[in-house]
């Protein structure tokens, strides 16, 4: 562990970072994914949520608009405003469960474009995960405000596209669970008793799901990448879309999904390499805001992941140092191994591969010849340990394929 310190600390150093900037980066960088003993069957069975959720998307699809779920997803019940989440009526369905219908403040969320919006169960390794997608930027950010941030009007960087709810409580399925269990006591029991038990089993009634802006990914212009407009919308989508798949198959698998440097380096990788069938170095850097390196162009998505405490002005200096390294190791990395990540079981051994390692490491000298390494031996390891198959659920094969806040481009 210490000779990795040691080495971890030797690239910051010659990145131009001083004692204390080193200290408080290792501490950033450190990974907290869990990548030992790993033994699954790829893919996953689907999270107990998506038997509900298929309930939801063919709701959407034969009422053609997303209203439906204002019935079963109670924050969509209530408008954005300030101080929304202290009012007593969104407590009552927020926190107790009450029906939004029969509360006065609960006038709905005015989407701009509600036959707009789609809702589709899209397939990974780590299996099915729902996608709310709005075509409005307006209704993305309302989407976002109400469902992460208690209808509250928080601001939403432009570049921020995507956001995962995570822990999501859904009355609607708690309702359900009700029902069943007072169908299933033939003598007066308490409800209450059992809601109280129902904490200890969260899978129950928590969901995820993630919500998809239809916009340029991280805020890019087509023009920026020499793109023509509809061709950019459409690979903009098919980036974000893996982009949350990735962070879906890190948090089940390997136990982590944060707003920080090592998981957003994953997700832009598989997201660009599976939307264009190969990596680019230039495009991350785009969308992290540092195409024209060393200026870092305000806005651009690497601030959104300073961290809490945000990182020192020195630290995220020294951090875009570390993208810009990692970003062409990474191609380099790519371009070394493209047969081999063509096989059906790379998505898993990649991510794998890239959880084991440190933004560090990756940036270092050896950073491709370190990522190659470690692919190859996560390969080995799924063929030797993993049991892997070619299809998902539906045929589809992967490359064709209180709320917590994970944001993204």
């Amino acid at each position: 562990m210490q000779d990795r310190l040691t080495f971890r600390s030797h690239v910051l150093s010659t990145l131009g970072a001083n004692q204390a900037q080193i200290e408080e980066l290792l501490n950033y960088n450190h990974t907290v994914f869990e990548t030992g003993d790993l033994i699954f069957q790829c893919p996953l069975s689907d999270e107990p949520f998506v038997k509900v959720w298929e309930k939801y998307a063919r709701e959407v699809e034969e009422a053609a608009s997303i209203t439906v779920l204002f019935q079963y997803l109670v924050q969509l019940g209530f408008p954005v405003r300030a101080g929304m989440s202290q009012d007593p009526d969104y407590i009552a369905a927020t926190r107790r469960g009450i029906n939004p219908d029969t509360l006065e403040a609960a006038t709905g969320l005015p989407l701009r474009c509600p036959e707009r919006c789609r809702l589709v169960l899209h397939s990974t390794p780590a299996g099915r995960l729902p996608l709310l997608v709005p075509e409005a930027r307006e209704d993305f950010v309302l989407l976002v405000q109400a469902l992460t941030k208690r209808n509250e009007p928080v601001a939403i960087p432009d570049s921020m596209g995507a956001s995962m709810v995570a822990g999501y409580n859904n009355w609607h399925r708690i309702r359900l669970l009700r029902s069943e269990f007072e169908a299933s006591h033939s003598l007066p029991a308490s409800w209450e008793e059992e809601l109280r038990s129902l904490t200890e089993k969260k899978p129950r009634y928590q969901d995820r799901f993630s919500i998809l802006s239809s916009g340029p990914y991280s805020g890019v212009s087509a023009a920026s990448l020499g793109l023509e407009e509809q061709r950019w919308q459409r690979l903009s989508l098919a980036i974000r879309r893996e982009h949350e798949c990735s962070h879906y198959f890190t948090r089940r698998v390997f136990g982590s999904m944060r707003n920080n440097l090592i998981d957003e380096l994953i997700a832009d990788y598989w997201a660009i390499k599976t939307a264009l069938g190969h990596f680019r170095a230039d495009w991350l850097l785009w969308f992290f805001g540092l195409e024209a390196f060393p200026h870092y162009r305000e806005g651009g998505r690497l601030q959104n992941y300073r961290g809490e405490p945000p990182l020192s002005e020195g630290s995220f200096v020294i951090l875009q140092r570390l993208v810009k390294q990692a970003a062409g190791n990474l191609e380099r990395f790519d371009t070394r191994c493209a047969r081999e990540i063509q096989h059906s079981d790379a998505q898993p051994a990649l991510f794998l591969a890239l959880s084991t390692q440190t933004a560090e490491e990756i940036a270092s000298e050896d950073g491709a010849n370190i990522l190659s390494a470690s692919f190859l031996r996560s390969r080995e390891m799924i063929r030797g340990n993993l049991t892997f198959q070619n299809q998902q659920p539906g045929g589809q094969r992967y490359e064709e394929s209180t709320a917590i806040d994970e944001q993204s481009g």
